[in-house]
């Protein structure tokens, strides 16, 4: 459920109008935010594809890949839909970088942490 509700904040703060928020003036600020916004979707997904899979004959390591996977079509999909969708948003190819890096070390954390993500 956490892995929903986490996908429906970064759709609304990645689709809203860029005007009401506030601006930060700290180098690349937008990405980072990527970046953090895509580490937190893949673990998120990750948790929950690991409780789906719990039991089953299916590799553990196949929530990582199919976490990682999710997160980078969700952030290109985000990225096209500002272009076509917003007035106040553009779609950049390095925010899907971004997006992709956050994706990535989530899935270094995870498999790092395995141990204790096994317990959740």
């Amino acid at each position: 459920m956490w892995a929903v509700i986490c996908s429906g904040i970064i759709t609304y703060f990645c689709l809203t109008d860029s005007s009401n928020i506030p601006v930060v003036n700290f180098p690349n600020t937008d990405k980072i935010v990527h970046f953090c916004f895509h580490f937190g979707f893949t673990i998120s997904w990750i948790l929950f594809f690991k409780k789906e899979f719990k039991g089953k004959s299916t590799d553990d390591y196949q929530a990582y890949l199919i976490s990682f996977i999710f997160s980078v079509f969700f952030g290109i999909t985000i990225e096209i839909l500002q272009g076509i969708f917003t007035k106040t948003r553009v779609a950049d190819i390095v925010d899907i970088l971004g997006n992709a890096i956050g994706a990535t070390a989530a899935i270094f954390a995870a498999i790092a942490f395995k141990k204790q993500i096994d317990k959740i």
